[in-house]
């Protein structure tokens, strides 16, 4: 009766073995560290001296702040509040967030980890791994690629090297580190399981890798490394309905994390410069109708902004861009964040489809120029609002075209409409709109306002009169 359950326990062992196996010839091709003493006469791989090494090097950190309490309206009442005889609420409490981070620069104290760990903190500490703790300073955070650097005034730091995450290949073994649920420093292995992965809209700028090292709420700003214990990418989110851990997370890739940072420890921001050009997929219908057989990915150039860097290089409605000094662009993601990356001042060389032919063009990219107004001066019932387009320094680019709120002040006639701080309008008065100057010749003229309002997933029409 024993011998199934022993023939069942050899070959999981022979199977084992083979994995192993092949785990430590990998190990080898990627030159790791030789291979701990043998366990029960034979060698077995092992991940921990290249860890040994990498965990110093990752950090906890404990963000406080205070955010506004969610109130009801009739709290808001002193008639009500006196009445029943209840106290004034308090109009913020306590905050605390948990997360990782990763020193990147030793001597200089630098330490990356994800915005949303640090965002609205008035505290911040970081907790090394040899025990001691510092009071980290913001040195600059960037919410639309979730990226943030703190500094702390510490000695004897243990700092990760860069690899080159353009190099990563689906299937490369990767670990995960960091403090997931605050339980103290966690490894986690796995591979990767895509790259490029966009469309997400979890950032405005979205370029992540995807693997299945398993993190969890706490790992946010954490290291994934690969097997030489390099820095490959920033742990930054889970894809899940439970909050936990299905096997598909996402690290920023650290090529784009490491232009950021350098901007952040530069200016204290990204200084993020525009094109002037609207974009979308190279659609295969799209490939078609440009006569473009052996091609199906591009950014198809759908219109040119007057007087930007796009016009002065010679950009038109129709071209295909293919590659961005030299980088090879897929979609019209792959083109955001590629623009998103250049710094104002910046020469780009653009390889473009025109008309069957390529041709390269050079552009400058200049300062964004914000077009930003009271919606008075369009309409009596926008008054209370601050509008704006949707250019490329925005985190909808890209996504939907329309006018964004920009601000709405509470108790304006806009505001009591029902238009909020993020809205985007599509349309006015069943015409569609994709700037200021389109919402302002839909509205000329008109009593009554019916808008086609986006806000966050949703959608919705708001008549005002």
């Amino acid at each position: 009766m024993t011998m199934p359950y022993q023939a069942a326990r050899v070959g999981n062992r022979s199977k084992g073995l083979l994995g192993l196996l092949a785990l430590t010839l990998v190990a080898a091709a990627q030159g790791a560290p030789t291979l701990p003493p043998t366990v029960e006469g034979e060698s077995l791989p092992s991940l921990a001296p290249m860890l040994e090494r990498a965990i110093p090097a990752v950090v906890n950190i404990s963000a406080e702040g205070r955010v506004r309490a969610p109130r009801d309206p009739f709290f808001d009442d002193p008639l009500f509040r006196r009445f029943f005889g209840m106290p004034d609420q308090p109009r913020a409490r306590p905050a605390q967030s948990l997360g990782s981070g990763v020193v990147v620069d030793a001597d200089g104290g630098y330490v990356l980890t994800n915005a949303h760990v640090i965002a609205k903190a008035d505290n911040i500490t970081v907790n090394l791994q040899d025990g001691r703790q510092f009071a980290a300073e913001v040195v600059g955070l960037d919410p639309e690629s979730d990226v943030a650097v703190l500094e702390i005034p510490a000695e004897n730091l243990r700092e990760l090297p860069f690899a080159d995450s353009d190099q990563l290949r689906v299937g490369d073994f990767v670990v995960a580190i960091g403090n997931p649920f605050g339980l103290g420093q966690t490894v986690t292995s796995g591979i990767v399981s895509a790259l490029g992965r966009s469309g997400l809209g979890i950032e405005g700028y979205e370029d992540f890798i995807q693997t299945d090292a398993s993190i969890n709420p706490g790992n946010s700003g954490g290291a994934l490394v690969n097997l030489r214990g390099e820095l490959v990418g920033i742990n930054t989110a889970i894809l899940s309905q439970s909050g936990g851990n299905i096997g598909i997370g996402f690290a920023i890739p650290i090529n784009m994390v490491g232009a950021i940072m350098n901007q952040l420890i530069e200016h204290g921001e990204v200084r993020r410069g525009t094109l002037g050009v609207y974009i979308q997929d190279l659609t295969p219908d799209l490939a078609q109708a440009f006569a473009i057989q052996d091609r199906s990915h591009g950014a198809v150039i759908t219109r040119v902004a007057p007087d930007s860097p796009a016009e002065q290089a010679g950009l038109q409605s129709g071209d295909i861009v293919i590659a961005l000094d030299g980088r090879p662009i897929r979609n019209a993601a792959d083109m955001r964040n590629a623009v998103g990356l250049l710094q104002i001042g910046q020469r780009v060389r653009i390889e473009i489809i025109r008309n069957g032919s390529r041709r390269t063009l050079e552009a400058v990219i200049a300062a964004p120029v914000q077009q930003m107004l009271s919606a008075e001066q369009l309409h009596p019932r926008l008054a209370g609002l601050t509008l704006g387009d949707i250019d490329e320094s925005s985190p909808l680019y890209g996504r939907m075209e329309g006018v964004v709120v920009l601000e709405a002040e509470p108790g304006s006639p806009a505001w009591r409409a029902g238009l909020r701080e993020g809205d985007v309008i599509e349309s006015a008065n069943r015409q569609p709109v994709r700037s200021v100057a389109e919402l302002r010749d839909a509205v000329r003229g008109s009593d009554a306002l019916l808008l086609n309002i986006r806000r966050g997933n949703g959608a919705m029409f708001l008549l005002l009169r």
